[in-house]
């Protein structure tokens, strides 16, 4: 390891180290901290490699026991295993979106093992956890339900019904996963290409939204999710989990690839910006019904490929 190497791990371990006491010891901003927390491994891992990387990631876990809690090392596993993943896709000159793939397997594997080591160390069972404060909370929620209408069939049943989703939770913690390790690479990718690009007069961007496609291979995924999840009867099985699991995350994804339509759309079309804004805003107001909508316009887009015949009609 030559001498650069050296000097710069040990700055970006120190600034690794800085903020990961601020987000430990410092309340509210240690909030906004946490999502700058995998840059430092990005920075590095791009800049000098995979095993430089792994070493400094190691680095980091021992100085972080040291200088920090016990209670840091989660936190430092799923920061460094993440941003080792994004740094190294970074090296390789990966594409924006393909970099954000890695990155977000990277980080899907530091929160299992934050899941892991939280479990055999603290002896957080998360299951039990979540399953405990689900219930405490459904029990504030019927009682708030019984004194505010009374009780009656009608609110019986919606609360049977609400129950009933409440206990499917638990079941859909590897789909909370995916969906987080997404976002936690998204946002820490997008801040080091900002530090990048100012410190080294690189142009690093994600491409238009507008361009966002997906293989069309997700839509096999897709279906066979969906297929799963209504012939198996048996709510507690492996293959029923991995198949409720698969739709969440692919039906997600595919979602995404109907916003990005929505975008390409009102491009070609000369519409107004704020056209797709508006639908994104309405859809979380409305998730059911609309975030439903474009879920098949995201199916019609990647199985009938609408932009090329958008391309031809203009």
């Amino acid at each position: 390891m030559g001498s650069k190497q050296i000097t710069d791990g040990a700055l970006m371990t120190g600034v690794y180290l800085i903020m990961l006491l601020i987000n430990v010891f410092v309340p509210f901003v240690g909030i906004l901290v946490f999502f700058a927390l995998p840059v430092p491994f990005i920075i590095y891992s791009y800049r000098h490699g995979f095993k430089p990387g792994v070493f400094m990631v190691l680095t980091a876990i021992i100085l972080s026991l040291l200088v920090a809690t016990i209670y840091s090392l989660p936190i430092t596993l799923m920061a460094g295993v993440g941003g080792l993943f994004t740094g190294i896709a970074l090296n390789k000159k990966r594409s924006a979106y393909e970099t954000l793939a890695v990155g977000t397997v990277g980080f899907l594997l530091g929160l299992v093992s934050v899941f892991l080591v939280t479990q055999m160390l603290f002896g957080v069972n998360w299951v039990d956890e979540i399953n405990t404060m689900l219930d405490e909370s459904f029990a504030m929620t019927e009682g708030m339900m019984d004194s505010i209408i009374g009780e009656n069939e009608a609110t019986e049943e919606q609360m049977q019904v609400l129950q009933e989703q409440v206990q499917q939770f638990p079941d859909i913690i590897p789909s909370l996963f995916a969906i987080m390790a997404l976002g936690l690479a998204f946002i820490s990718q997008l801040l080091s290409y900002k530090i990048l690009n100012r410190m080294e007069q690189k142009k690093l961007k994600f491409a238009k939204f507008r361009d966002f496609k997906l293989p069309t291979s997700i839509l096999w995924y897709y279906f066979f999710g969906m297929i799963f999840t209504w012939i198996n009867i048996d709510t507690e099985s492996m293959v029923y989990l991995a198949a409720i699991n698969i739709f969440i995350v692919t039906g997600l994804l595919i979602a995404l690839q109907g916003f990005a339509f929505i975008f390409y759309y009102t491009h070609v079309k000369k519409l107004s910006k704020a056209i797709p804004v508006v639908i994104i805003i309405l859809t979380i107001l409305l998730p059911t019904v609309l975030l439903y909508l474009v879920r098949i316009l995201g199916i019609i887009d990647l199985g009938f490929s609408l932009r090329n015949r958008l391309k031809e009609d203009k």
